[in-house]
């Protein structure tokens, strides 16, 4: 027995000494082939740097931020611009990345803009501005501390021409005033559905609400009526320091404003802002699409909000007028039949299913063209549009009344027309298949017609109308379609209208697009509102 316990602690001894080398030697196997600990230039290289910080001495305390820098980054020695991104009320920097996924869709969209740096700061429910009461002065902090941090820390190009701000919401109020209050730092702003309040706005706002979300930031708690402006309101207030404000202030500011026609309060503000600024003549892009308050509306805006703001980076001039519409097939003189009713000359254009059946009645498109904005060859591409979107069978298949404005056309002239189309064409003679669309002054004389006469048509589309200094009252029970580019002239005929369509709780699209007024307008959004129309017929 002592010699079989002598032999095995022999052996106990040498795997004792033999265990450390056996260990070696399958660590450094594992280590040749697999590398677990690469080293430090074969860590991957992140772009989205998240939970950032620096000690802020205006605010007294750490502030955290998030960066999202472009592709290809670590290989160049480039500097590059930088948009600061906003976030809304109750969120933080982390939506942007997160619900905004703002890295995928400036991925997708990086071969049509320049490469740029985002920098998303966390911003609580601050609204970008320094608070009344001194206590928390943070577009001081923004201004004075984080930009130089970040030109510190990453190479950026260090001037206001290259420096941007795009924010939804909260962050849309804030987009506009850091660059409108401090050009010597911003230069560009893309608010997303502005939220902020106009004078009479703010005044009405519910007591809770004021005294919780805006008092503690303007100053004023537990005030109402017309003691809620205070002087801290007004130094804030885009509809303040627009006007009190020279102008040429704001020449180098270059804004695009972006809101839906379905917020609740917030298009109306963000529409009284661009009558504001076209009254003042401060230069700007203004649109208004279908849609809310979220970010489905606001990634629907990063296209055309990524580009505005690479042009002015790079100092490219942004164009007024969008590419046209492709009509398509152009109809020739002998599609459509010549009528003249009343002494008015009517093109009518009936579908291609029309002489298939006897039977078949159709509804009606009425269409008023204003003379003196189209020629004929004009009118040919309007009803080409029509036409071909009823053999697409985007709109239904219906009978196009083309209506040309004369000096005597009145609603009389418009009323011996819808009967005359009734008794001679198989129409469905009634309201709810009946649409009628006026351009210029035939948009003017479409819903002069329509507010003396509701009972004939469910919806009235206005391109364009010439409503400013006019007084056209909308009409309950009849669907509105509001379609204007932004630099008409007619911009306070339509926030007039669109001011009483709300109030009344009348149904309504809303349309601000791109461009100038005339006829390739009329045609891109003619296109663009077809969808409705095939509502509507």
């Amino acid at each position: 027995m002592f010699v079989l316990n002598l032999i095995n602690g022999f052996y106990k001894s040498l795997w004792f000494f033999a265990l450390p080398i056996l260990l070696v030697s399958c660590t450094n196997d594992f280590v040749s082939e697999q590398n677990p600990f690469p080293k430090d230039d074969e860590i991957p290289f992140s772009r989205l740097i998240t939970n950032q910080k620096f000690y802020s001495n205006a605010l007294g305390e750490d502030f955290q931020y998030a960066v999202l820098l472009p592709d290809g980054y670590d290989k160049s020695k480039d500097d590059y611009p930088v948009v600061y991104l906003l976030h809304g009320y109750g969120n933080d920097e982390k939506a942007w990345y997160y619900d905004g996924m703002i890295q995928y869709y400036s991925d997708r969209f990086k071969d049509e803009i320049t490469s740029m740096i985002f920098v998303i700061p966390r911003a609580y429910n601050t609204y970008y501005v320094n608070r009344y009461d001194g206590r928390y002065p943070f577009m001081n902090m923004l201004t004075t501390e984080m930009v130089p941090e970040i030109d510190k820390i990453y190479r950026t190009k260090r001037d206001s021409k290259s420096r941007a701000v795009m924010g939804y919401s909260m962050g849309g109020y804030g987009a506009l005033i850091l660059p409108a209050l401090n050009p010597r730092v911003f230069s560009i702003g893309v608010p997303l559905s502005m939220s902020f309040r106009t004078d009479g706005q703010y005044i009405e706002e519910p007591q809770g609400v004021y005294d919780y979300q805006w008092s503690p930031i303007f100053g004023g708690i537990g005030a109402n009526g017309q003691n809620r402006i205070t002087d801290h309101f007004k130094q804030y207030s885009p509809f303040h320091f627009f006007k009190d404000q020279a102008t040429s202030n704001f020449s180098n500011l270059k804004l695009l404003i972006d809101c839906g026609d379905d917020e609740v309060s917030l298009s109306v503000t963000n529409d009284k802002l661009h009558t504001l600024l076209k009254d003042l003549n401060i230069s700007h892009e203004y649109r208004v699409r279908n849609g809310g308050h979220s970010f489905d509306y606001w990634k629907e805006s990063y296209p055309e909000a990524l580009k505005f703001i690479s042009n002015a980076f790079q100092e490219i001039e942004y164009n007024d007028e969008p590419e046209p519409v492709v009509i398509g097939k152009t109809i020739k003189k002998t599609d459509y039949e010549i009528q003249t009713v009343s002494g008015v000359t009517l093109k009518v254009l009936k579908n291609k299913e029309y002489d298939v059946s006897n039977t078949s009645q159709f509804p009606v498109l009425y269409l008023i063209h204003d003379i003196d904005d189209q020629s004929s060859e004009d009118q040919l591409s309007t009803l080409s549009i029509l036409n071909n979107a009823m053999n697409d069978k985007i709109i239904p298949s219906s009978i196009i009344v083309d209506i040309l404005l004369t000096k005597d056309l009145n609603p009389n002239k418009i009323d011996e027309i819808i009967s005359y189309m009734d008794t001679n064409y198989r129409t469905l003679p009634n309201k709810e298949n009946r649409v009628i669309i006026g351009n210029s002054k035939g948009g003017l004389m479409a819903a002069q017609f329509v507010n003396v006469e509701p009972s004939f048509f469910n919806s009235c589309f206005l391109f364009g109308a010439k409503l400013t200094g006019k007084n056209v009252v909308p009409t309950v029970n009849v669907f509105y379609y509001l379609d204007i580019v932004d630099k008409s002239d007619q911009y306070k005929g339509y926030h007039n209208i669109y001011l009483s369509i709300r109030e009344q709780n009348i149904e309504y699209e809303y349309r601000v697009r791109q461009g100038i007024d005339g006829y390739q307008s009329f045609l891109n959004g003619l296109s663009n509102s077809l969808s409705v129309i095939n509502k509507k017929l």
